[in-house]
């Protein structure tokens, strides 16, 4: 019975590959995401000159000469001066929202065609009327992972039917275990790619933690440099400075932790429908052999 098994363990193999490299993608991510912060949220454009910031925000700009700027009216030039911690958090952002869409248009893949809960009823139907040569044409037509493990069950049914070498007992033991490595071999394929998602949920928080401490730094220095008279430009870029990696680390977090458990839950519920219907499967070979 595991050649029924090896014989679609080429094509799940395949399918458990695809999706995308973290180890090639991410890099990729990373530099685009310094791109942005330097070319789109440092453009020279977000920002003007300003004469009392005593050199603490002096950025030079390709086209311009050094000169003492602070953000303009709109927001890119307010993150942009969040610092070198910035274009790491933005990298992150990217990279959950590739990683997510990633997961998503997997997943949906992994659902197959139709209603799930319609497949299920129709199986279990087919199952309890003995009619597997029909209900493998159901997991031909689902195209899902559910399918692939239930097809592989039905092949499995459908050979130990006329085994006469084996006893019941060995029979449901075989059949059993067909259903387990069909599912084995589809359940990476599902879960490949969520631990960046949960990783970056837990480090982007930490990450803006550090750019938050550093703003806060720079805020206290500017605050204690003055002699007494409080640099108020200098403070101010360092609060915000601060408040930035914040919003961006506690953000960026955020959709990240929410997009885990949604695909978690995803995940969930096909293992849920698979299990299910391994047992009516299990339970029709027992009825009807």
């Amino acid at each position: 019975m595991e050649m029924n098994v090896s014989n679609n363990e080429e094509q799940v193999v395949a399918k458990k590959l695809g999706g995308l490299n973290p180890s090639l993608i991410i890099p990729i991510l990373i530099v685009i995401g310094i791109a942005i912060y330097i070319f789109v949220l440092g453009n020279p454009g977000n920002f003007k000159a300003d004469p009392r910031l005593n050199g603490l925000s002096s950025v030079a700009f390709s086209g311009l000469e050094t000169k003492e700027l602070h953000p303009g009216d709109g927001f890119m030039g307010i993150i942009y001066m969040g610092g070198p911690i910035v274009p790491i958090l933005i990298s992150f952002m990217i990279i959950v929202i590739v990683f997510s869409i990633e997961r998503a248009l997997v997943l949906g893949k992994a659902s197959g065609k139709g209603n799930i809960d319609n497949f299920v009823l129709n199986v279990r139907r087919l199952l309890n009327q003995n009619k597997i040569d029909e209900a493998l044409e159901e997991c031909d037509r689902q195209e899902g992972s559910i399918g692939n493990v239930v097809k592989e069950g039905l092949t499995t049914y459908k050979a130990l039917s006329h085994d006469t070498s084996l006893n019941k007992e060995q029979k449901m033991v075989a059949l059993n275990k067909s259903i387990e490595e069909a599912t084995t071999l589809e359940m990476p394929m599902l879960e490949k790619n969520m631990m960046v998602l949960s990783t970056l949920g837990t480090v982007a928080t930490l990450v803006a933690l550090l750019g938050t401490v550093i703003g806060m730094i720079k805020a206290f220095s500017a605050l204690g440099s003055g002699g007494g008279t409080p640099d108020s430009a200098a403070l101010s870029i360092g609060i915000s400075e601060a408040l930035v990696n914040t919003a961006l680390g506690i953000g960026t977090s955020a959709v990240a932790i929410i997009l885990y458990n949604y695909f978690t839950s995803k995940i969930d519920g096909l293992t849920f429908k698979i299990d299910e219907i391994a047992m009516s499967i299990q339970q029709s070979f027992a009825e009807f052999h």
